[in-house]
């Protein structure tokens, strides 16, 4: 895994969701939220596990939609601050916060209705193993985000401290093939790449995030999108 030390830092865990999320970067937080509900539809008293759950913006906020949900991850810090939030909005009780390995999940086979996992494959040292282990502990439905190749991501991807691992439509298809995953539905987003919203105020992002939307709309947006969201399921058989 790239930076693994640069990301268990306590004092990046603190920093972690006011650096990226506030301001322009709301924009990115509201876009993958709903991508996360779209892919995984209601999800009261379903059992959902996500792997690299970070500071647990996503398994928060689907413990407030009903779920029973743990989040898995490598970082004890980042953890500290699911903890923290789970606490403030009531939903500890339904919500399970462990440090984990991906490559190892300690779950039985089919143990979730759900897995998902956001912003982990562009870290991911062994996608197809990670990939694998996902689908292992679900029933099915295996959901995940990529970074992509062809796009505007490239311009800045090596300055980011924990390095970044691009995907082109041909390597993810690989992966779900070497994995036994089957594609449900995709989605691509952000021509303009997650650093240009972080660096904004959000009056200023907020309309090339309207321009950014209308070009998304068009078969050129999706071809250069730097986000791809991929809604997969166990292929035929597979499960059984």
């Amino acid at each position: 895994m790239k930076g693994t030390e640069w990301y268990q830092a306590d004092d990046i865990a603190e920093a972690y969701d006011d650096k990226r999320f506030s301001e322009g970067g709301q924009f990115i937080d509201r876009r993958e939220k709903t991508a996360v509900l779209n892919a995984l539809g209601p999800v009261e008293d379903k059992r959902l596990l996500e792997v690299a759950c970070g500071t647990g913006r996503f398994s928060v906020m689907l413990a407030q939609e009903g779920a029973d949900i743990i989040g898995l991850d490598i970082s004890e810090a980042m953890l500290s601050q699911g903890r923290e939030k789970a606490q403030a909005t009531g939903v500890a009780d339904t919500l399970e916060f462990m440090v984990g390995d991906a490559a190892r999940l300690p779950f039985p086979d089919d143990h979730f209705d759900a897995v998902f996992a956001m912003r982990f494959f562009h870290l991911a040292d062994r996608p197809v193993t990670f990939l694998r282990e996902l689908k292992r502990v679900s029933k099915g439905q295996v959901f995940f985000d990529t970074f992509n190749l062809e796009s505007t991501r490239l311009i800045y991807n090596w300055l980011l401290p924990m390095g970044s691992r691009l995907y082109s439509r041909r390597d993810v298809e690989s992966l779900l093939a070497d994995a036994g995953l089957e594609l449900v539905d995709e989605q691509h987003d952000f021509v303009l790449p997650y650093g240009f919203y972080r660096e904004l105020p959000k009056n200023v992002a907020e309309p090339f995030r309207k321009l950014d939307r209308a070009l998304g709309e068009t078969d050129v947006g999706d071809a250069v999108a730097s986000v791809s969201y991929w809604n997969t399921t166990a292929a035929d058989g597979d499960n059984d």
